[in-house]
C-alpha cells in the first residue's frame, strides 16, 4: 500500500548502514530535510544484535567493535549526541587483543604500548615496536588527513587545501619521510614486520588483524594497516556498545528523528530519477503503509550501495566508461559469524587469555597467508584464523550470570566452497545447513585444542554464512562484509574504481558505503566526508585536527617513554 502524494526532500539517503547514519544524521542536524531509504525492516544495516542462540544471551549479530567509530571523525560530530540519546560503551583498560598459536604459544597486546612492547623477547624489538607507534604518530596528519578526506572530485581543491597537502607541504614531507611513507603503503604486512623485527611477536599479534581491513598478509598497504590498527587499538581499545549492537542503532533512530529524519523501512529503491544528467529522487518499491511511489530531492541523493547496483540497476544510462568499470569491481573472501551460548566462560588452559575482549587462533601470517589462499582457491581452509570475541567479558548484561557468549568470525570462507583443504568435508551441497554445522564443529575443535572442556560448555550455537550475510544485506555480495576487495588497485584513490568516486557524473548524486573511500569498517567514513563536502566543510578540518591529536598523543607518550630507557 503507498500513498498517492509524493514527498520532497533536500536529500535523500538510500541505505541505512554506518555511512548513510552518519551522512543523515549530519545532514539533518545542519538543518536540512532528510529521507532515510532502507529496504530492510529495520535500519543499521551489519549493526544488529539479538537472542539468535539461548534465552538470555545477547549476540552482536554481524559487526560488533567500535576502535574505528570512536577514534573518527563522525563520533567527534556525534558521540555526545548519541550518549544523551542512550548510547554506552563497555570497554578494556587491560589486554585488548590476542594471538593463540597451535603450539599453544600466546602474545598479548594491552592498552599500554610500552607493556606490550616490554614482552617482546628478541634484542632490540621492544624499542623497535614503540619505534612503529612513534613513526606513524609524526605521520599522523598525512595519514588520517587521507583517510578523512575526499580525494577526488569536485571538493578536490578544498580538501588538499583543508590537509595542508599543497606542494610546499609534500616537500616538506618528503624531507620528514615521505618516501618511507609511499613505500610502507606497498608494502605487505608480513614484509613489514620482517624487516623490523627479530622476533615473531609483532607478526603474530596484528598480522591477522589484516583481515579486518579486508587484506591478507601479503597484500600491499599492510605496512601503513598493520601499524594503524596496533596504535588504534594502544589508543582506543576495543569499545562495545553496553547491551549489544542494537543498542547503538536505536540510540541513532532516536537522534534521526529529533532531528527531523523521515525514515523508511521496508522499502526497496528500484530507480535513481535522473532528468538532464541531474539526480532529482528515486522510485520506491515498498508495500509498508504510507510510503509513496516516488520521492524527490531538490538538492542531493546518497547511494549506500555497491558500484555495480549503482551503475548496473540504479541509474539509467550511465558513463559508458564507469558502468564497464563498475562491472569489473573485484569482491573479497566470503565471511562467517558463528554464535555460541556458553554454561560458562572459556576455560582457556593459558589463565591470561580469559582477560582478553579478542583473540585471534593464528600462527600470524604463515598460517593466515595459507588460509587466505585456501579460500580464495574455493576450498574450505584446513587451519583457519579463527576471530574469538569474549563480549561477556566487557558486557556481563550479555550472558546470565556465571554463563558467557562467544562471537567467532572466519575471514577467510569460500562463498561457493568447491572442496575441503583438509580432504573432509563435502562442500557438493553448498552452504546447507549440514554443510555450516560440520565446519563450525572444525572451528570448535581449534578452539578445544586450546581450552579442554569448551566442547561440553556450548549450550547452543547458531551459524551465518556468506551466502546468509549476502541474503541480509546486498551491499555483501558473494559474502564479502567489505563489500569489495580492499587490494591496494581498489582502494583510496581507486576506490571503487578509477573514473567513479563519491561524486559521481551524474550531478546531485553521490556514492558512499563501504565500497567507496575510505573503505570497509564502522567509522562512517564515507558517510561523514560526502555530508561535510555537502555541508561546505566548515567541521570537517577540526574533526580531523582532533582525529590527529589522539593519535599524536600516543606519540609523545611512545616517545617519552624512549627517552626515559636511553
Amino acid at each position: 500500500m503507498k500513498t498517492s502524494s509524493p514527498q520532497t526532500f533536500e536529500t535523500i539517503v538510500i541505505g541505512s548502514g554506518i555511512n548513510g547514519l552518519v551522512a543523515a544524521a549530519e545532514l539533518a542536524g545542519a538543518g536540512q530535510r532528510v529521507a532515510l531509504v532502507e529496504r530492510n525492516p529495520q535500519i543499521g544495516g551489519f549493526i544488529a544484535s539479538g537472542e539468535l542462540t539461548h534465552p538470555g544471551f545477547t549476540h552482536d549479530t554481524y559487526s560488533s567493535w567500535h576502535p574505528l567509530f570512536v577514534a573518527g571523525a563522525a563520533y567527534g560530530e556525534l558521540g555526545a549526541d548519541l550518549h544523551r540519546h542512550g548510547l554506552e560503551y563497555a570497554n578494556s583498560d587491560g589486554y585488548v587483543t590476542g594471538s593463540v598459536a597451535a603450539d599453544g604459544s600466546v602474545t598479548l597486546a594491552h592498552r599500554d604500548a610500552r607493556q606490550t612492547a616490554a614482552a617482546f623477547r628478541a634484542p632490540g624489538d621492544s624499542q623497535a615496536y614503540q619505534a612503529m607507534l612513534g613513526e606513524l604518530g609524526s605521520r599522523a596528519q598525512t595519514v588520517f588527513g587521507v583517510l578523512g578526506s575526499e580525494l577526488r572530485g569536485a571538493a578536490l581543491g578544498t580538501s588538499l587545501g583543508a590537509m595542508n597537502l599543497s606542494w610546499g607541504t609534500l616537500k616538506n614531507l618528503r624531507a620528514r619521510g615521505i618516501e618511507a611513507l609511499v613505500r610502507d603503503a606497498v608494502t605487505s604486512g608480513r614484509n613489514y614486520c620482517s624487516a623490523r623485527f627479530a622476533g615473531p611477536e609483532a607478526d603474530h599479534l596484528w598480522a591477522p588483524w589484516l583481515l579486518h581491513a579486508g587484506l591478507s598478509p601479503d597484500s600491499a598497504s599492510g605496512g601503513v594497516m598493520l601499524p594503524l590498527m596496533a596504535l588504534t587499538m594502544h589508543q582506543f581499545g576495543l569499545p562495545i556498545v553496553r547491551g549489544g549492537a542494537g543498542q547503538f542503532v536505536r540510540a541513532f533512530e532516536a537522534l534521526l528523528r529529533e532531528r527531523g529524519v523521515t525514515i523508511y523501512t521496508g522499502a526497496e529503491v528500484t530507480q535513481v530519477l535522473v532528468k538532464d544528467q541531474r539526480a532529482y529522487g528515486c522510485v520506491v518499491a515498498s508495500t509498508m503503509p504510507g510510503t509513496p511511489e516516488n520521492l524527490y530531492a531538490t538538492e542531493a541523493v546518497l547511494a549506500s550501495v555497491t558500484p555495480q547496483a549503482l551503475y548496473g540497476d540504479l541509474v539509467p544510462q550511465p558513463p559508458a566508461e564507469v558502468a564497464a568499470e563498475a562491472s569489473a569491481y573485484r569482491y573479497g573472501r566470503g565471511a562467517m559469524q558463528i554464535h555460541v551460548a556458553l554454561n560458562r566462560p572459556v576455560p582457556w588452559s593459558d589463565p591470561r587469555l580469559a582477560e582478553v575482549p579478542l583473540l585471534h587462533l593464528s600462527d600470524g601470517s604463515a598460517t593466515t597467508a595459507i588460509a587466505c589462499a585456501e579460500a580464495e582457491a574455493g576450498l574450505l581452509p584446513r587451519h583457519a584464523t579463527v576471530v574469538v570475541g569474549q563480549q561477556s567479558l566487557l558486557d556481563p548484561t550479555r550472558a546470565p550470570e556465571g554463563q558467557a557468549t562467544l562471537w567467532i568470525q572466519l575471514q577467510e570462507v569460500p562463498y561457493q566452497p568447491v572442496g575441503d583443504a583438509a580432504g573432509e568435508l563435502d562442500p557438493s551441497g553448498g552452504w546447507d545447513a549440514s554443510l555450516k554445522h560440520d565446519y563450525a564443529r572444525r572451528i570448535f575443535e581449534r578452539i578445544e585444542r586450546h581450552a579442554p572442556g569448551f566442547g561440553e560448555s556450548i549450550l547452543a550455537f547458531e551459524v551465518i554464512a556468506p551466502t546468509d550475510l549476502e541474503a541480509a544485506n546486498p551491499n555483501a555480495r558473494r559474502g564479502d562484509p567489505y563489500s569489495g576487495s580492499a587490494e591496494l588497485d581498489q582502494n583510496l584513490l581507486w576506490r571503487p574504481t578509477p573514473s567513479a568516486h563519491h561524486k559521481t557524473k551524474v550531478d546531485g548524486l553521490w556514492h558512499i558505503g563501504a565500497s567507496t573511500h575510505p573503505g570497509p569498517g564502522l567509522g562512517g567514513g564515507s558517510g561523514h566526508i560526502v555530508a561535510q563536502t555537502l555541508l561546505g566543510g566548515q567541521r570537517r578540518a577540526q574533526q580531523r585536527d582532533v582525529m590527529i591529536g589522539r593519535a599524536k598523543k600516543i606519540w609523545n607518550q611512545v616517545a617519552d617513554a624512549t627517552l626515559k630507557r636511553k
